[in-house]
């Protein structure tokens, strides 16, 4: 039986050979775009630019996130690494159907949150879970969303959105009816239109927001921010960098305590 640490380095080794392979791809695609110019240099230009452009174009996995120029309309998470059998979400019955207190120590101030293992057993068990492995610990609030929604997202291993335990999980859970999320809600982050990409990420509400549910349903709510909403606040109000979702102020999980 491997240990969680085992799996979430599998799972690790797993995203570095997949972007290994994804430059691999852009390469070859770049090195056919050479060869198809110089053999058809004589063909008229805008055949020219649409062959570079389409040989040029990444492969990329399914992008949900909103561009740095339009306004955020939902929280969401990229795809991490494949799920395999060796990683596996963890068990609800984790979650014990009672109530957790998790304390983040951040390096913008600490928060506590009140987690509700009865209703959403799911996301409490990997949370507890990963947090007593140490998975958060170093990692940053990568996201904070200032329009249309107001939330700061953590819990992505790397930073950029495209981060998880090597594992996904599923149905949405606890999801509110009229779509608004009250200011301290805890909610999980996943990839738009797919209820089974629940990962690591997670969203703090500073704000009430309205996110509207997409054809997958709404947002598991598995708890709420019972000190440092004055945090959130804090780290709203100094914005984000220009042009970016990123935080001015540095939010990164120091250490994640669970009873």
């Amino acid at each position: 039986m491997t240990s969680k640490k085992q799996q979430r380095e599998y799972a690790r080794r797993r995203y570095e050979k997949w972007l290994q392979h994804q430059e691999e791809v852009r390469a070859r695609q770049r090195r056919r775009a050479v060869v198809t110019g110089s053999v058809l240099g004589a063909l008229a230009l805008g055949v020219v630019v649409w062959l570079v452009v389409e040989a040029t174009s990444p492969e990329e996995p399914p992008t949900p996130t909103p561009t740095a120029s339009e306004p955020a309309t939902e929280p969401s998470a990229e795809p991490s690494a494949e799920p395999t059998p060796e990683a596996q979400a963890p068990d609800p019955a984790v979650a014990e159907n009672r109530t957790w207190t998790a304390t983040l120590t951040t390096t913008a101030g600490d928060l506590v949150l009140e987690l509700d293992g009865a209703a959403a057993p799911q996301a409490v068990a990997s949370f507890v879970t990963l947090a007593q492995d140490g998975f958060f610990d170093g990692t940053t609030c990568h996201r904070l969303t200032t329009n249309a929604i107001y939330v700061l997202q953590c819990g992505d291993p790397e930073g950029t959105g495209l981060g998880g335990p090597g594992y996904r999980f599923g149905p949405i859970e606890n999801a509110p009816a009229d779509d608004v999320y009250p200011a301290g809600t805890v909610a999980m982050a996943r990839v738009r239109g797919d209820a089974e990409s629940q990962g690591s990420q997670f969203f703090l509400v500073y704000e009430d927001s309205t996110i509207t549910s997409d054809e997958a349903g709404g947002y598991t709510v598995f708890g709420r921010v019972v000190e440092g909403m004055d945090v959130l606040r804090q780290v709203a109000e100094a914005g984000v960098v220009e042009g970016t979702e990123t935080p001015v102020t540095d939010v990164t999980i120091e250490g994640v305590q669970v009873q």
